[in-house]
């Protein structure tokens, strides 16, 4: 059982799948939404095909963009990581370059595929966002003032393959504005380099007011009949929920960080459930509009991925600190 875990391992350190059933959640969360409401641009061409075979493509096209960017993200650090994170599969050995290259290539090629089933304008997103990822990875992560908003979008705009028209669009900007702070408060409580100077701060800020803006151009210009912004056939409760879930992340975050004196382990235990919490964005969305099948099917994705998450972890530390060698 070790000797799997010894060859397992590397592999999902290196494509973090630990946090990868949110990006799954997201673009559920899509496909749901356009099958249940006719209003939706895109609803026919959903609901008119197996939803099984919607979810599955679906999460293979997001799990291998998710992949493709851990991957990279890993390439572009392995001089550093040798240094500052020995530990991580390609410094400490136990994947070589060549390998990782192609893991990379691979995830790539299996999340345009699983994006195939929904026509050529999700192909071109998908083709876009692993350019996205691509130039975010090699130089926007470094300057702060673009790397927050960045990796806010790239979130936002993945969960959209599915459907790239859809109308109701304050899902996806929740998502960009949640996976932008936690990218934000990581960086600034793990005491990371660059550190983020006031007119980084203020740099950000525009970013993400000029990205809610296309965000509101894209609401009106796709819902005619909406009402500041919101669609007249979505009801105002719909925003109730995912506000509540917002409000509980901060706080869980704030005990969070104050438990673990911040640093290294604030950070990472802010980003795991920064994951966890969009996962449960969707769902609150379907709660709020009343959907409970797609609900159900939302909180079973956050529920199995916090599972998932949990085990994965203590793979980990069974594969490198064997049980009867831990100390107590």
């Amino acid at each position: 059982m070790r000797v799997l875990l010894e060859r397992v391992s590397p592999v999902l350190r290196l494509t973090r799948v630990t946090t990868a059933f949110a990006v799954v959640s997201n673009v559920w969360f899509v496909i749901l939404w356009t099958r249940a409401f006719p209003q939706e641009p895109g609803h026919e061409a959903l609901a008119g095909r197996s939803l099984a075979a919607l979810l599955i493509c679906s999460a293979f096209s997001s799990l291998g963009l998710f992949a493709f960017g851990a991957c990279l993200n890993d390439l572009l650090d392995q001089n550093r990581d040798r240094y500052l994170r020995p530990d991580r599969p390609i410094p400490s050995g136990q994947i070589r370059t060549r390998g990782a290259v192609g893991i990379a290539a691979s995830t790539l090629l299996v999340a345009i595929l699983g994006a195939v089933p929904f026509g050529t304008s999700s192909i071109l997103l998908t083709i876009v966002l692993a350019g996205g990822i691509l130039l975010f990875n090699g130089a926007a992560r470094f300057i702060p003032a673009l790397g927050f908003v960045a990796y806010g979008l790239i979130y936002s705009v993945a969960m959209l393959i599915p459907n790239p028209g859809i109308a109701f669009v304050w899902p996806a900007w929740l998502v960009f504005i949640h996976a932008a702070i936690v990218a934000a408060t990581t960086h600034r409580i793990a005491a990371k380099i660059p550190a983020v100077t006031t007119r980084a701060w203020v740099a950000t800020g525009l970013g993400a007011a000029f990205w809610t803006a296309i965000f509101l151009w894209a609401a009106g210009s796709r819902s005619p009949d909406a009402s500041f912004y919101w669609p007249s056939w979505v009801t105002p409760v719909a925003a109730v929920p995912p506000a509540v879930m917002t409000v509980c992340f901060v706080l869980l975050c704030l005990r969070k960080v104050q438990g673990s004196r911040g640093g290294a382990k604030g950070a990472e235990k802010v980003t795991r459930y920064g994951a966890m919490w969009m996962s449960l964005y969707s769902w609150a969305w379907m709660l709020g509009v009343g959907r409970v099948v797609e609900s159900v099917i939302l909180a079973a994705v956050a529920v199995m991925g916090y599972a998932g998450m949990t085990l994965v972890r203590e793979m980990y530390s069974l594969s490198e600190q064997p049980v009867g060698y831990r100390r107590i």
